[in-house]
């Protein structure tokens, strides 16, 4: 099969939401070079049934793209007969994704839920299984290879008090799957505040979104599943802002903070995956896309913010005042990024495609204009002026031209 690239779909935050909506988002995903969604559901929520149908239906009226339930074991307890009767019931879908004639299925995490599934394979006529169970580790899940018939990783970010990440835990899966499927996860960044879910922590992310990529044409995994298309309370999303989809608490830090820019240079991403080519010659115009926070790390407290998941330090120690660059040309091109007048240009790769830039704010402060080939965009402002929820907020705003 060849590979696909998939994203992340969270369910659990669109109850309301039209079959037309459905639609609109799927011709953005389309767009983007994204082949499907990994609809991730929890157990209790009253809208799944109706909103899993207006995501199916959807899909088979746009056509050319594909969906598979992603069940969240962590969102509550699942009885099989809830699993199969969901699988069973979206299965012969046209929209539905399927693997050796079977429908593609996976999770967020459910281990001790394992011994299930060979259940479920009998009453739904069989299903190709590539859970997430991150949790254990590769070697755990090299330990489970009976039940399984690939993995999904949820490792995308930067551990703690680490500003980087490399690719030795996707290798390690590779190795541990022993040739059954491997799909990779891919994000462009992390930070969530909500308390209410002791949730509070930001993981670097300056080069995350190129770097991951790049990871990607090391690894050159089976599927990629971007993480996420609409998690806003981790700040991972990729689609354009739906304040109704945004949860409780999220919105100091998602509000005025699109991240659909970084959508921009994903067709080109996508496509030298596709073709196991990091060099592959461009097929549409130059583009560059440009991601920072609107405050210098310490203008103000940190809120309580981390450095990594289960880290100690202050995200303040981490986090860098950086703006961002990734541009994807047709040859040497300069690229120019302005704060407040005070402008630095940069000149991309003359031997590849893609290049990664910083530029530090070096205490400059005022809009942020980036050009490319006569082209220009402004974001918002960089200030120096603490931002009304009282603290530091760790997300970041993305522009592209």
């Amino acid at each position: 099969m060849s590979r696909q690239v998939f994203a992340h779909y969270m369910v659990g935050i669109c109850d309301g939401q039209t079959q037309d909506q459905w639609v609109n988002e799927i011709k953005t995903a389309k767009q983007a070079g994204i082949d499907g969604f990994a609809l991730n559901i929890g157990p209790s929520d009253y809208w799944t049934q109706p909103q899993l149908h207006n995501a199916y239906a959807a899909a088979e009226q746009v056509g050319g793209f594909v969906l598979f339930i992603s069940f969240d074991m962590a969102a509550g307890n699942w009885s099989v007969q809830q699993v199969v009767d969901l699988v069973n019931t979206y299965k012969n879908s046209r929209a539905q994704l399927k693997v050796d004639g079977k429908p593609f299925v996976s999770t967020f995490e459910g281990p001790g839920w394992a011994d299930n599934w060979n259940a479920v394979r009998q009453q739904t006529g069989g299903i190709f299984l590539v859970p997430d169970w991150s949790s254990l580790g590769a070697q755990g899940v090299g330990g489970k290879l009976g039940l399984i018939d690939g993995a999904f990783s949820w490792g995308a970010w930067p551990q703690a008090g680490q500003t980087k990440m490399n690719t030795g835990d996707d290798i390690a899966y590779k190795n541990a799957l022993r040739g059954k499927k491997y799909m990779m996860g891919v994000s462009p960044y992390f930070y969530t505040n909500l308390p209410q879910w002791n949730k509070n922590w930001y993981s670097s992310s300056e080069s995350l979104w190129f770097d991951r990529w790049q990871h990607v044409l090391d690894v050159m995994p089976d599927f990629v599943e971007i993480i996420t298309w609409n998690d806003y309370g981790e700040s991972s999303y990729i689609c354009d802002t739906n304040p109704r989809q945004v949860v409780q608490g999220a919105d100091k830090y998602i509000s005025g903070y699109d991240h659909s820019g970084f959508r921009a240079i994903l067709p080109y991403f996508i496509q030298a995956y596709k073709a196991g080519n990091r060099n592959l010659p461009l097929n549409h115009e130059d583009k560059a896309v440009a991601w920072y926070r609107t405050t210098p790390v310490r203008c103000a407290g940190d809120g309580g913010t981390v450095w990594g998941q289960g880290g100690n330090n202050s995200a303040a120690n981490g986090a860098r005042d950086v703006i961002s660059i990734v541009a994807a040309t047709n040859g040497q091109k300069s690229v120019t990024v302005d704060i407040g007048g005070n402008a630095q240009t940069f000149t991309t790769q003359a031997g590849s495609p893609l290049s990664y830039f910083e530029m530090p704010f070096n205490g400059r402060f005022g809009p942020v204009t980036i050009k490319l080939n006569g082209k220009a965009k402004t974001g918002p402002a960089i200030t120096n002026n603490c931002p009304p929820c009282g603290h530091v907020v760790f997300n970041s705003v993305v522009i592209n031209v």
